[in-house]
């Protein structure tokens, strides 16, 4: 137990941006803006009160109120929206697989409809990390092949292939999975 400790440790220690104080390169945030600069690092869970709607080629796979909104020091926030409010008929159980040293191990969804699929574009932590317990009965969507909203405002999905978070003009960046981010 103490090398997956150790090793938990070592991954957390790596970061140096934990959302005390702003790089030189943070843009400043405008009037009704937010720096994700100032965001923390472990991360912290906030519930979202606005309505957040996910759809696919026109059907509606997620509406709710509800969502937990992850934010990270770097990151646009990620949104896990409750299992009772997503079509969960269409999510399948994709393989592979990640780990977040916050938040524990990741399982991954496709999304389904008749022959029509999107590989991977879902994740889930069925049994997080302690701090990280409240994603246990939610799931996260890249917004990148979806049409997602906050609020009623269209989503830009964070750059990256891996990462998942939701920008909206309410946040200043830049933003982790931009060129040159590799260090940050």
């Amino acid at each position: 137990m103490s090398n997956a400790f150790d090793s938990l440790e070592q991954a957390r220690a790596q970061w140096r941006w934990r959302g005390q104080d702003r790089p030189p390169f943070a843009t400043l945030p405008g009037p009704g803006q937010v720096s994700v600069w100032d965001f923390p690092r472990p991360p912290e869970l906030v519930r979202e009160t606005r309505e957040i709607v996910v759809s696919w080629g026109g059907r509606e796979i997620a509406r709710t109120r509800g969502a937990w909104a992850v934010r990270e020091t770097a990151h646009p926030p990620t949104f896990y929206l409750p299992l009772a409010d997503v079509w969960c008929a269409g999510l399948r159980a994709a393989g592979g697989g990640s780990f977040c040293e916050w938040k524990g191990p990741a399982r991954y969804w496709d999304l389904v409809d008749g022959v029509q699929c999107l590989p991977q574009v879902g994740w889930s932590y069925p049994h997080p990390l302690a701090g990280a317990e409240a994603l246990a009965d939610g799931v996260a969507f890249y917004a990148r092949d979806l049409d997602c909203t906050v609020g009623g405002v269209k989503v830009v999905p964070q750059a990256g292939a891996f990462y998942g978070g939701w920008i909206t003009p309410d946040l200043a960046g830049p933003f982790k999975g931009e060129p040159g981010s590799g260090t940050w």
